[in-house]
């Protein structure tokens, strides 16, 4: 049997993705990861794999040919993945320079070879949220980050790449598997804790005179659909390029924050605060997947909506929990 690598294996994605490769009899898993101090190993202690290797001896080992004859497909989602990340340097080496040997090494070695992209790419979305490769040059993403995640998209289509490779923009990605991830949990899961410790949540206000505090759109999508639409890709490798991972219906967080609430049966209290100075300039306001693409390449599976996805990560993993 051919060894399938999931880099950022132990992460929020990685971790569902190896999950769900289980629930489909795949257990020759590589985890490639950096565990760190961090409390991502939890994610790690019901799922079944080959074996774990740091993410800095990986690109030692991969240089040497080691998993050449036996690797069926690296799904690259390690990176550091924090919005508010100010150490540029990091980010370049980490998401972009390291994405760069991967995709070279697979091309090479002939493994599919399937990243995870941004929809931080498409910085403030005046000029939509098309995934077509004629726009990547004339995104403009807000942050460090999303540029990081440009950047490699770029490097890819110059390189004549995506038509060899698959990346993945996904969107706002929420459920099981996400605590470890600090500051850029879910608003699902925040939600959830501000309403167990305070009996309500705090959302940002807008200071964007077309919406109202809390009515800021975004493209929410459970991670069960998220992966669905990743393992999509490993199923049909003849399929290249870049796609949304999304759910193509933006919802406001007031929408969100009202889910929350009627998965815990509770009535609504929502507080509006200030948004912090550093990221008022870097806010998206809106959000919304193209998802015609992926459709027309024949992924057909229905995606929950924000209030069953809500219900379903609240009742059966935080409450259980």
């Amino acid at each position: 049997m051919s060894n399938i690598i999931v880099t950022g294996g132990a992460g929020f994605i990685g971790a569902n993705v190896v999950k769900r490769l289980n629930e489909l009899g795949e257990d020759k898993i590589f985890i490639v990861d950096n565990l760190s101090i961090s409390e991502k190993w939890k994610n790690l202690v019901d799922l079944s794999f080959e074996d774990y290797i740091h993410k800095d001896r990986f690109i030692d080992e991969l240089k040497k040919d080691k998993f050449k004859l036996s690797v069926k497909a690296i799904i690259h989602l390690g990176a550091r993945s924090s919005t508010t990340e100010k150490d540029v340097d990091f980010l370049m080496e980490n998401n972009y320079e390291y994405t760069k040997e991967l995709a070279k090494w697979s091309i090479k070695s002939n493994v599919r070879f399937i990243y995870a992209s941004s929809a931080a790419t498409y910085g403030d979305g005046s000029i939509g949220f098309s995934d077509n490769h004629y726009l990547i040059p004339k995104l403009r993403p807000l942050n460090a980050y999303g540029y990081s995640k440009q950047i490699f998209d770029l490097w890819a289509l110059k390189k004549g790449f995506l038509d060899k490779i698959v990346g993945l923009k996904y969107f706002n990605v929420f459920g099981p598997r996400e605590n470890h991830k600090g500051d850029m949990r879910s608003m699902v899961l925040k939600a959830y804790e501000q309403i167990k410790r305070d009996g309500k949540i705090r959302l940002f206000k807008s200071y964007n005179p077309k919406y109202k505090d809390g009515e800021q759109l975004r493209d929410f999508i459970y991670i069960k659909d998220a992966v669905e639409m990743t393992l999509f890709f490993l199923e049909h490798p003849k399929l290249n390029g870049i796609f949304n991972v999304g759910t193509g219906i933006p919802r406001s967080w007031n929408d969100l924050a009202k889910a929350v609430f009627s998965a815990l049966g509770t009535n609504p209290k929502i507080e509006y605060v200030d948004m912090p100075n550093e990221i008022r300039d870097k806010y998206q306001y809106f959000t919304k997947a193209e998802m015609e693409k992926i459709r027309k390449s024949g992924y057909t599976k229905p995606t929950l909506s924000l209030e069953e996805a809500v219900k379903d990560y609240i009742l059966n993993y935080l409450e259980k929990n």
